[in-house]
């Protein structure tokens, strides 16, 4: 029994559309109660958002060109000035033969956008019909001028024509609300993929010259070793077609039978382990990683890879570690003598307590309050700082990654004076 079901819309056409979106079903459903037909008026503005490839762009598109609704298609990313934004409609919406005719139109404020936008729905005869406006990566409206998300949020009153804009993002709304109000667009969530759900999706793309079972198997493989540390769908299909080889070579070479999972386990788990190394960063491309298997050499040895890669920590990063390690292996008491340009007369004294007599660097790093690392901040940096909030998240940021260390020094955390300490080690780890 199909999922899908309109009244305004052939089963045939709804039952294919069920198959090009799989795992997606109650999303589309309720896109098209919202939708209604084709003359009826639409919610004036709906704001999908979810993580990153949990398939918002790829339903929208596959939703409006298998039912053949008038949509323009724009994603804020490659026009990101409200011109480039407006005159984009516009040439999508008079269609291809006017492409040349209208991309110089000018278009320089919203008004000009509203004016043209009802000609061009008159010229295309679309009265009748609603136009969907789909602004994928939405959240680049908010570096615009502050009334063109506002504008667009209610296009439907201001052009008084049968228009959805539709707004695709990352971030949730609450990101997105504008100070002064707006009209509230219709929410709707795009979850995360399940295990099964990937399972399903990837095991569609089965190649012909292997059974649906194979390759199937294949995959649950793959998502046992990567679904903790990437549920991105793109990453994983990437990853699926570059170490499918491998995992075929035992049967290929006639070693074993496609229901010897023993034997492709064992084949294909060094490979997914080095594929590991390089989840999410594409250091290397398709041919690489191929002649790299065929030689089986480790990652490490192509050049380009992230364990030779240069990673730049920010400006107040590298004081804040330095200040942190010098509070970490020097007395309090040397404070003044280190940090101070006029310090005044320090008597000498060959004293020294017992504990002192061992170098600092083998007793290991002491723990010191929040107030002194600002103080050797604020001596070591040339430039003048300001306490913003830029410093203190860096500072959360090392307190953070320390928050262990904090805990095994302090048996309670006395509020804004707490104190951690900060080794070699730590800051040789943090600058890799």
């Amino acid at each position: 029994m199909p999922n899908l079901e309109h009244p305004a819309y052939p089963a045939a056409t709804l039952l294919h559309l069920e198959g090009l979106v799989p795992c997606r079903e109650s999303q589309v459903s309720m896109l098209l109660s919202i939708f209604g037909e084709r003359q009826q008026f639409s919610f004036p503005s709906i704001f999908i958002y979810g993580h990153t490839s949990s398939g918002k762009t790829y339903v929208m598109q596959t939703l409006l060109n298998t039912l053949q609704l008038p949509h323009v298609f724009v994603n804020c990313v490659e026009y990101f000035t409200s011109r480039l934004l407006f005159e984009e409609i516009l040439i999508q919406l008079h269609g291809s033969s006017e492409t040349e005719q209208t991309s110089h139109v000018p278009c320089d404020n919203f008004n000009d956008f509203v004016r043209l936008f009802k000609q061009a729905v008159a010229s295309q005869e679309l009265q009748d019909q609603t136009v969907y406006i789909v602004l994928d990566r939405a959240e680049q409206l908010r570096e615009m001028e502050a009334n063109i998300l506002p504008a667009f949020l209610r296009l439907q009153e201001l052009t008084d024509r049968n228009v959805t804009v539709v707004l695709l993002s990352e971030i949730v709304w609450e990101l997105f609300r504008p100070n002064t109000g707006c009209f509230e667009p219709l929410t709707l969530y795009f979850p995360d993929y399940s295990i099964g759900h990937l399972q399903k999706i990837l095991s569609q793309n089965h190649p012909p010259n292997y059974s649906a079972d194979f390759y199937a198997a294949y995959i649950n493989i793959l998502l046992g070793v990567f679904y903790m540390v990437c549920r991105d769908l793109k990453e994983l299909q990437h990853l699926a077609v570059l170490n499918f080889s491998k995992y075929c070579e035992p049967v290929v070479r006639g070693e074993a039978n496609e229901r010897d999972t023993r034997k492709l386990w064992k084949n294909i788990e060094p490979h997914l382990k080095k594929a590991m190394q390089t989840v999410y960063l594409r250091e290397i491309s398709s041919s690489q990683w191929e002649r790299l298997q065929h030689d089986n050499r480790e990652p490490g040895q192509l050049k380009g890879l992230s364990a030779h890669t240069h990673v730049e920590l920010p400006y107040y990063s590298k004081f804040l570690l330095i200040a942190a390690y010098l509070a970490s292996y020097n007395p309090v008491r040397t404070d003044k003598r280190f940090f101070l340009k006029h310090h005044g007369k320090i008597r000498k004294t060959n004293f020294m307590k017992k504990h002192e007599k061992t170098s600092n660097h083998l007793l290991g790093p002491k723990p010191f309050p929040l107030d002194r690392l600002l103080a050797i901040l604020y001596s070591i940096v040339d430039n003048r700082v300001a306490p913003t909030a830029n410093i203190f998240s860096q500072i959360t940021s090392l307190v953070t990654l320390q928050l262990l260390s904090v805990v095994g020094h302090n048996d309670q955390l006395d509020g804004p004076r707490y104190k951690c300490t900060v080794s070699l080690d730590f800051i040789r780890a943090v600058a890799r």
